[in-house]
């Protein structure tokens, strides 16, 4: 049987998330307790319903190990990323060719230019894997990111049409953002952490104080050139996926730290299509069985629930062993939701 389980992150994880946060201390799980009180507060209360503007919903999702009792991962779905209260802010990059005559000299500018969205797309992000986890044989880390693409396959009409995911560009070991460094801590006095963590909560600073104008990228020192629009060694991994299931490069990075987005309209996204609405049926299932993602809302705390199980589908059946059926918490009977593990790779659907 699994030992692992993906579900709703609620209050009651507190601690545990809290625990995890040490380990990398991002702007989606910062290692600050009333911060992440913050964040389980509005995931509960957006798997509840309770939010009442579903594009103001953040759904987060936690990876509970049954044997040691422990949070090993987390990710996040933001329902809309732009609004009219925290516009979605990114920078536009584009190039820019002159050529002089005179001189017979031509010269291919990046330019970036910031740009702001009210009526943005749905973000995916907060992937957090503990370093213990890593490299399980179970792929949790790939459980805890492909959920996410469940939940958006089984409440598609709470999302918008594109989906939007930011990667982190290089950074130094202590999180120095070199386009940071160049550009926003000369508008606004403020470290990358500080800005990052404000704009979070805030992002009026940043229409207030970023230059409206544009900037050549050729003015900015050789570290933050480097960066702009470049993936990080620590998601190259994340891009690969993306770029697998049907993400694409949008030519526009963030204002902090020059990390690319990426971009997929949501009924193009393999792993959505994949998904599948099915009945459940308890039988007995031979060691050969395919392995698959399955989930299941709950009417009660905490709302959601996922297991990567052995099961055979046939046709709209989906056919699990009582005890698999028992820990995912659905009676026979029940529609619940699947996504296959052990697809082929190209399963792209642009090529």
């Amino acid at each position: 049987m699994t030992r692992y389980e993906i579900r709703a992150a609620t209050l009651a994880d507190e601690d545990m998330l809290f625990e995890l946060s040490k380990y990398l201390d991002t702007v989606n799980l910062p290692h600050d307790r009333d911060s992440i009180r913050h964040i389980l507060s509005l995931s509960e209360r957006s798997f509840r319903g309770e939010v009442a503007d579903p594009r103001l919903r953040e759904y987060v999702f936690v990876l509970y190990d049954w044997d040691t009792g422990r949070a090993l991962g987390t990710s996040l779905v933001v329902a809309q990323l732009g609004r009219r209260d925290a516009p979605y802010i990114y920078f536009e990059v584009r190039v820019e060719e002159r050529y002089s005559a005179t001189l017979d000299r031509h010269f291919a500018h990046q330019v970036l230019s910031i740009g702001y969205s009210y009526d943005g797309p749905t973000e995916i992000g907060g992937l957090v894997v503990h370093p213990d986890a890593r490299r399980a044989p179970e792929k949790l880390g790939m459980l805890i990111s492909y959920v996410r693409f469940l939940f958006l396959a089984m409440h598609r009409d709470l999302f918008q049409d594109r989906v939007l995911a930011e990667l982190l560009p290089p950074l130094e070991p202590d999180g120095t953002s070199h386009l940071w460094e160049a550009v926003g801590r000369h508008f606004t006095s403020l470290t990358y952490r500080e800005a990052d963590r404000l704009s979070k909560q805030n992002k009026e600073f940043i229409r207030g104080l970023f230059p409206d104008g544009d900037i050549y990228v050729s003015l900015l020192s050789p570290q933050a050139q480097s960066v702009v629009g470049r993936v990080g060694p620590q998601t190259k991994g994340v891009e690969k996926l993306l770029r697998r299931i049907g993400f694409r490069y949008w030519n526009r990075v963030d204002p902090f730290d020059g990390g690319p987005h990426f971009i997929a309209g949501i009924d193009e996204i393999s792993l959505v299509g994949r998904a599948r609405r099915v009945t459940l049926r308890e039988s007995v299932i031979p060691p050969s069985a395919q392995r698959m993602l399955v989930a299941v809302d709950l009417p009660e705390l905490p709302c959601f629930r996922a297991l990567a199980l052995q099961g055979v589908l046939t046709g709209d059946v989906l056919d699990l062993d009582p005890p698999s059926c028992a820990l995912l918490g659905a009676p026979p009977g029940s529609p619940v939701w699947c996504l296959r593990l052990d697809e082929p790779k190209n399963t792209n659907r642009n090529g």
